[in-house]
């Protein structure tokens, strides 16, 4: 298999200019250069890119929906705020190949027609965004960015601005609030920012992995492209693996490779001592897997969610059987709690209400009904008003994501994790509650259909 964006990792000098040129660098953007921007859009359309940063959006469909005709600039942001604990991919490319960004940045910013690009970069990582300042200057230099690049009218401008480490911007429309120097709060939307984004303008929003898919897609073609991955999932992905495993890392695979595969042949497996319990498969806002679930699950975006989760950023965090999951999952809430930009009532309130529950619970003090009202603040965090329990619908294929009563999304990635935890772990639950009543019986789980895929592979 073909490696896409980790094909320089290790190489001598593969953060300079002259190191990543050697490699054949900029080769894509000369060819680039030479093509029509609309070719360029429907390139990338053809090849199935999907965003690598948690939506999996089609890039190229997305790049089509600018609205050109307005007559104001178009702009181009970069979101490299990564910020979905367990998730570490970003960082590693720009620290590793920072031209490779700033190639996929000057021809994705050709084809969509746009002479300014944003570099949101995670506030915390002050090693890459001084690695990125140099790449900038470097390709500036060489006339790869800057006015008349490569002897074309083509100009582009990169800016590097650093964010101040707030989770909420790594959604879209508040890492734009926080670019315009606002609360970096989320907007309604529509409008999308591909009609009026930055400063009321057409605008891009896209993860750094994702623009640096695009200069080998251009080298290499759609139809190559497409022979990796799967027919809805094509590709490469970067995965980072983390927890007791023997080899902490990233790994770059095709997408539909089995999770199975990933833990313990990639990864090395579990360390000694240490046993597999459980997975989360794309960073701590998805649903988490079970042992038996890990088993049947391969890693892209249909079959993550025909397993009633998602692909999400790519952050797969292996949990061992010595990990209390009501311990987990307080942590995980207290992330959240902590990172709700308090736009949203239901999720200001709901995320710091699970929290407080529990808290309660793992220290001795959970009551009966508890795990009821979990449910319920999900239910009215996510507005599956009609639905017991969201994630049995997941399960069961009768729906999608879903919408929920917010502006963004964060408050789902809460009560993603809590619903799923509390199903498929309620015994552990259960039993936290019982500690601290014993006297008192703990209401009956519901039941849960079978998980999609289980027994069959």
């Amino acid at each position: 298999m073909p490696l896409v964006v980790t094909r320089n990792f290790g190489t001598p000098d593969s953060h300079t200019l002259k190191g990543y040129r050697a490699n054949g660098g900029y080769k894509s953007l000369e060819k680039a250069l030479g093509m029509e921007p609309d070719a360029l859009v429907d390139l990338v359309k053809d090849s199935g890119l999907r965003g690598r940063g948690g939506a999996g959006f089609p890039t190229g469909v997305k790049w089509s929906f600018l609205d050109k005709k307005s007559g104001n600039p178009v702009y181009m942001c970069v979101n490299a705020d990564e910020s979905e604990p367990g998730t570490f991919k970003d960082r590693h490319i720009i620290s590793q190949d920072p031209h490779l960004l700033l190639e996929g940045i000057a021809i994705s910013c050709f084809a969509i027609e746009s002479k300014l690009a944003f570099i949101y970069i995670r506030g915390e990582f002050y090693k890459q965004a001084r690695i990125l300042r140099a790449a900038i200057k470097e390709a500036e230099e060489a006339n790869l960015l800057g006015d008349n690049i490569l002897g074309t009218d083509f100009n582009l401008k990169v800016v590097l601005h650093r964010g101040a480490g707030a989770y909420i911007c790594g959604e879209e429309t508040g890492l734009i609030s926080s670019l315009e120097g606002e609360k970096g709060q989320p907007r309604i939307k529509p409008p999308f920012p591909a009609v009026r984004g930055l400063y009321n303008c057409p605008t891009i929003v896209n993860n750094v992995e994702t623009l640096a898919c695009v200069p080998w897609i251009i080298e290499h073609g759609a139809d190559e492209f497409k022979k990796m991955g799967t027919e809805r999932s094509p590709g490469t992905k970067i995965f980072c693996v983390s927890g007791p495993v023997k080899k902490v890392g990233f790994y770059e695979v095709e997408l539909g490779f089995p999770l199975e595969n990933l833990l313990h042949e990639e990864a090395g497996g579990m360390r000694d001592g240490f046993e597999l319990k459980a997975c989360i498969p794309g960073g701590s806002s998805m649903p988490i897997l079970t042992r038996e679930e890990i088993k049947v699950t391969n890693m892209d975006f249909e079959a993550l969610n025909a397993m009633g989760t998602f692909l999400g950023s790519g952050g797969v965090i292996a949990i061992p059987t010595s990990m209390s999951i009501v311990s987990l999952l307080r942590n995980v809430a207290a992330f959240y709690a902590h990172e709700s930009c308090g736009q949203c009532t239901p999720c200001r309130e709901g995320s710091g209400w699970i929290y407080k529950i529990l808290i309660n619970i793992e220290d001795g003090r959970g009551r009966p009904g508890d795990i009821e009202l979990l449910h319920d603040l999900c239910d009215n965090m996510r507005g599956w008003a009609h639905a017991a329990h969201p994630i049995q619908k997941w399960l069961a294929k009768d729906e999608g994501m879903g919408g929920g009563k917010t502006i963004c999304v964060f408050s789902d990635a809460l009560a993603w994790p809590v619903q799923s935890y509390l199903i498929k772990y309620r015994e552990e639950f259960e039993e936290a509650i019982a500690r601290a009543n014993p006297s008192v019986s703990v209401p009956a789980a519901i039941s849960t259909p079978e998980p999609a895929g289980a027994g069959s592979h």
